[in-house]
């Protein structure tokens, strides 16, 4: 029993009237006799008979539609899920540390909003440590790291490159050489650092510090700066309108920088919903930069 006679079956008993149906399939009359005459021919039983110029459905036309009406509901539904798989559905979970969200993700998250509003978002923010195990452990679709890490499980697309710097508030700077200071303030840094071996590659270019703080939040360590706690090893970026005020002091540039980069399982990358995400924030994560600053 073919779909098609199926259909032609069902749009004839819903109106009664096979010219009707004709108009509706796109059918000749002729075709449309055919397939009832088929499917009359397949089943053994007439599925229509007529009183004077009305057509009815005989017991056998009835049961047909009944059971056609669920059949080609169903392929329909089917279809509709398929074609969902052409673009982008379900839920997308995005892990980032807060920083990426103030700045750069929430320019992104209203484009891809508008772009795929059948998409519903969960937006987790954390540390880089923290997005990299969630999209390992697949809580999370896709993330944003500061450092790059490892772990053979994931695919790391590079997004930005960033200045750093060691810095200190300009007050307390006094001339005094970079070791000096180092003795006398502690230094803070993230600690997302360790993720790549970053820190380690940093501390070979500058005096031992007396004292360190580590801290999650690269907001906390600029306002610790800026209050006289400590230096810090800063995005460059982060702090450039401080550094144009001179309320802070470049002390060191570092040769390392500091890299941004969007992170999915390689056994995901290939999904719908990922996939939009990732090209979105490729294409646009420059002019998102370009925008915040």
């Amino acid at each position: 029993m073919e779909l098609r006679t199926l259909k032609t079956f069902q749009v004839v008993a819903t109106h009664l009237n096979q010219t009707k149906a004709a108009e509706i399939l796109g059918y000749t009359q002729p075709t449309i006799t055919m397939h009832i005459r088929n499917l009359e021919q397949e089943i053994g039983h007439s599925l229509f008979h007529r009183v004077g110029k009305k057509t009815y459905l005989t017991p056998a036309g009835k049961v047909l539609k009944q059971h056609a009406d669920r059949l080609l509901d169903c392929v329909e539904e089917m279809n509709r899920a398929l074609n969902r798989l052409h673009d982008p559905y379900g839920t997308l979970v995005i892990a980032a540390p807060e920083y990426y969200w103030t700045h750069f993700l929430t320019i992104l998250i209203h484009t891809f909003v508008k772009l795929h509003p059948q998409v519903k978002l969960k937006l987790v923010s954390c540390n880089s440590g923290d997005v990299i195990r969630m999209v390992t452990s697949r809580e999370a679709d896709v993330g944003i790291i500061a450092g790059q890490n490892r772990n053979e499980e994931l695919e790391f697309v590079s997004l930005d490159a960033e200045e750093l710097l060691l810095v200190i508030r300009k007050d307390l700077h006094q001339n005094n050489d970079l070791s000096a200071i180092l003795q006398k303030y502690p230094l803070l840094y993230k600690e997302s650092y360790h993720l790549d071996g970053l820190y380690d590659r940093c501390m070979e270019e500058i005096p031992t510090p007396k004292a360190v703080i580590e801290s999650g939040s690269e907001e906390a360590i600029k306002q610790a700066i800026i209050n006289g706690t400590g230096v810090g090893i800063i995005s460059g970026e982060f702090i450039s309108e401080e550094i144009r005020k001179e309320e802070l002091i470049p002390l060191h540039r570092f040769n390392q920088t500091l890299d941004t980069f969007l992170i999915a399982r390689k056994d995901r990358s290939d999904e719908i919903t990922i996939h939009a995400f990732v090209e979105l924030v490729m294409e646009g994560w420059g002019e998102a930069v370009e925008e915040s600053m």
